[in-house]
């Protein structure tokens, strides 16, 4: 595990979550949190429970999923939590075309 890193999931007493990836043990990050190491987002926002964690063999992969994670909205990162990708692939889907496969505006030449 020495590579590697954590990507993981914490639900906030205000019932946000929390995105992160950690090198070393997991449970002593968890514990980092809870005693206010950290002075970003977790930090107003104690105690927190991890609710989800998964290693990756690369860091990179797990800063990379971080990242991705951290875009999502509520509702895709609990279907993700849940391990539910048929409600994922849904919530992923755009809502509205992509501005360059929308018609032109009335009135533009172009």
């Amino acid at each position: 595990m020495t590579d590697g890193a954590w990507l993981y999931i914490l639900r906030c007493s205000d019932g946000s979550y929390y995105v992160g990836t950690a090198r070393g043990s997991l449970e002593s990050r968890i514990a980092q949190h809870n005693a206010g190491a950290f002075q970003g987002y977790t930090a107003s926002r104690r105690p927190v429970e991890l609710i989800f964690s998964q290693w990756s063999d690369r860091i990179t992969d797990a800063i990379e999923n971080e990242r991705k994670l951290k875009k999502w909205s509520r509702a895709k990162k609990e279907a993700f939590i849940r391990g539910d990708f048929e409600s994922l692939q849904q919530l992923a889907k755009r809502k509205s075309p992509h501005p360059s496969r929308r018609p032109p505006a009335a009135g533009s030449s172009g």
